[in-house]
């Protein structure tokens, strides 16, 4: 297989007014042209939807925002990353963060969801749920109500050999915990993992 170098990565500020700060990420210098500005269009559009969220549900103005991004992973022809946007509006209790990843497969070209890491029909959502479950025991995570699963779309990133399923505040947890991550190595679900796409090709060890 041919040496697959990471994805350049450069960072851009997009100023939204007085203390009101978005950086994002945009793909540099890759050979495919096309892809790239997929990526980019994409990482665009997932910033302002972001934005949008958190302007579109207040009445009141928004004091202060901040957007920042974390690269999860480059490597393995798989770039996964997370968007992240915190603002506070007038008179607010306190601020709100939302967080949400975008995962690549640079092989297939595209943006891909939970199911699109699995083989069809692996029933990927009761097996994801019931390790959730135990880490929810495990480590003794507050809960606002009794945890029926995660969602077929739910949010998720991929770092190195293990997949993160994570919740929004106030989706399970109560604010003062935080955002719920729940690491999942690749090795636990190996058997229903699409052994093409993005999981299987960080579960093998070349």
């Amino acid at each position: 297989m041919p040496q697959i170098f990471p994805v350049g990565i450069q960072t851009y500020v997009l100023n939204n007014g007085p203390n009101q700060r978005v950086y994002y990420p945009q793909a540099v210098g890759m050979q495919n042209q096309q892809l790239e500005r997929y990526i980019n269009q994409a990482i665009v559009h997932q910033t302002q939807q972001l934005i949008q969220e958190q302007v579109g549900n207040m009445p009141s103005s928004v004091q202060e925002m901040l957007g920042t991004y974390e690269l999860k992973n480059n490597q393995r022809q798989v770039l996964s990353l997370s968007l992240s946007n915190y603002t506070y509006h007038h008179q607010a209790a306190h601020g709100l963060t939302i967080i949400k990843s975008l995962t690549f497969d640079l092989e297939k070209g595209k943006l891909v969801s939970l199911k699109d890491l699995f083989k069809p029909g692996s029933g990927y959502v009761g097996r994801l749920s019931s390790l959730i479950d135990e880490q929810i025991k495990q480590r003794d995570i507050p809960l606002l109500g009794e945890f029926t699963g995660i969602r077929p779309d739910q949010d998720f990133y991929i770092a190195d050999k293990a997949l993160i399923i994570y919740f929004q505040l106030y989706e399970i947890t109560p604010y003062v915990y935080g955002f719920p991550m729940f690491p999942i190595s690749v090795y636990d679900i190996q058997d229903m993992i699409d052994e093409n796409g993005p999981l299987g090709r960080m579960a093998t060890n070349n």
